[in-house]
């Protein structure tokens, strides 16, 4: 059996998920990477995406719109901005992650703009995977 390590994935309004895992999928900010046992202690900021947990209760999926990933050799933690499972996920979730992501950029200097247009176009990526639009418009 795969080393197992404890993995955490919680937002500001409530802990998603608690257990033992053989890997976490991370959408990280520079290239999505995998959490395993023994990994090398790392922090890295993620982009809005789908985190994908091996639990020992089987496959979890769950949507985040951003956050950290911190990650040591016993275990993951996910503190993401927002996140839910992504059998949660609705239209209506997507269209207020859009709305959120265009007042930023309609907020936004030169200097993050085009950190918030990457942004958007993370969450519409999210939306097709989950079969939804993300209305850009």
């Amino acid at each position: 059996m795969a080393d197992m390590m404890q993995y955490d994935v919680v937002s500001p309004a409530r802990r998603l998920a608690s257990g033992q895992a053989t890997a976490v999928q991370i959408p990280g900010a520079d290239g999505d990477f995998t959490a395993m046992a023994n990994h090398a202690p790392t922090i890295a900021t993620i982009r809005p995406g789908i985190v994908t947990v091996q639990a020992s209760t089987g496959e979890e999926k769950f949507v985040v719109t951003g956050g950290f990933a911190e990650i040591s050799p016993d275990g993951t933690s996910v503190l993401a901005e927002r996140a839910m499972p992504v059998a949660e996920v609705t239209q209506a979730v997507i269209d207020d992650f859009v709305a959120a992501a265009k007042a930023a950029l309609a907020n936004a200097t030169d200097e993050n703009r085009d950190d918030f247009a990457k942004t958007l176009g993370d969450i519409a990526l999210v939306a097709s995977e989950l079969g939804l639009t993300a209305k850009l418009d």
